[in-house]
């Protein structure tokens, strides 16, 4: 049972998707320092649903009128890809602090623009990189700062498996679901270069900058055989260090997901499992001056509760900000342009600050 603080950050949801149904609801319920204030969706009937079984104060079928509401401090952005760098946007301007689902934005622009607003309006902004809040990969990024030594390389692999939908039917909550439901124009799940880049390359690249700083240019290389696709993809980090990444959907396995970071005065692995498990990377370090191995307990695999207690921390006291913040938003969005461009150029080296547009 998680016992709430005498003051919550007052929290509204836009959207009653998946996503939303299969994790932040249950977050904002749990966290110590949020209150699950208001729900908004298109869908009446999906809205009753999640408005019934979760007890929030408030409903609305109109994200215009929720934005309206002076109670609600920050709002969570859980519906379509292409819909968040607008709905982020209409947020900032209503006094709203964010956190957006990863991606922050489809193009390079739109991310360029949400981070002025955000330097405008001075309002804390968080993107949904979950992953920054799993204390497996917090104590990989301590131990690289201070034990790794000089660091040569990462390898980091995110690698979805053909088991994903079995096990997450298995560990989900059910899903309901509306006709009414509103959806980005088109089909963007067709185009699945896209889809899957924007979909799942995020985390890799956001995992990367986490553990060793700012990724420079890639070289990219795409294989696509049946529904397989795979990027290898080399980046030159700011560091110096070199990386060698690989993203590949689906892999004939179970998930297959993890790093490792070799240094002069030690290593650091990871093994990082579906997120729906709700399990921290296990990690394992060595050190050359302890001469010995070990790994931190890493209990509290909840990252969406934590993440979404990370933001509130940051509006309510003033902590640091841990999580994602616009400009790390916009590195995501370069970096998979980046790839995608350097793909169709022949694998050429393309620089992350030279990319435009978007997928």
């Amino acid at each position: 049972m998680h016992r709430k603080e005498e003051r919550c950050l007052r929290l509204g949801v836009l959207g009653c998707g998946m996503i939303c149904q299969a994790a932040h609801f249950e977050a904002a319920l749990k966290a110590g320092n949020v209150e699950l204030y208001a729900i908004c969706d298109v869908a009446e009937d999906l809205l009753g649903q999640m408005a019934d079984m979760y007890h929030c104060r408030k409903r609305y079928t109109s994200y215009e009128e929720m934005l309206k509401d002076n109670e609600i401090e920050a709002v969570l952005i859980g519906i379509g890809d292409q819909f968040h760098a607008e709905c982020t946007k209409q947020a900032l301007r209503a006094g709203k602090h964010v956190l957006v689902e990863k991606p922050m934005g489809v193009t390079v622009e739109e991310c360029r623009e949400i981070e002025e607003l955000v330097k405008e309006t001075g309002l804390v902004l968080q993107v949904g990189y979950m992953k920054r809040f799993d204390e497996g990969i917090q104590f990989s990024r301590r131990f690289i700062r201070e034990e790794i030594g000089d660091v040569l390389s990462i390898k980091a692999w995110y690698c979805d498996g053909t088991s994903r939908y079995t096990l997450t039917d298995n560990v989900q909550p059910y899903i309901f679901t509306s006709g009414q439901s509103r959806k980005p124009s088109g089909c963007p799940k067709e185009n699945r270069e896209h889809y899957y880049l924007l979909g799942h390359s995020g985390h890799l690249f956001d995992t990367v900058r986490y553990l060793m700083g700012d990724i420079v240019s890639v070289e990219a290389k795409l294989i696509q055989k049946g529904d397989m696709y795979s990027w290898l993809i080399c980046a030159d980090l700011e560091n110096g260090t070199a990386g060698m990444l690989d993203l590949t959907v689906a892999v004939r396995r179970d998930w297959y997901e993890g790093f490792e970071v070799f240094g002069t005065e030690g290593t650091v692995i990871g093994k990082t499992f579906n997120p729906w498990l709700f399990q921290s990377t296990e990690a394992e370090a060595y050190s050359l001056g302890r001469n010995e191995y070990f790994r931190p307990m890493a209990a509290d695999g909840h990252f969406y509760r934590r993440q979404l207690e990370g933001f509130a921390d940051v509006i309510l006291t003033g902590a640091p900000q841990n999580g994602a913040d616009a400009s790390d938003g916009t590195a995501a969005m370069r970096a998979m342009k980046a790839v995608y461009d350097s793909v169709h150029e022949g694998g050429r080296k393309i620089f992350l600050k030279d990319v435009r547009g978007g997928l």
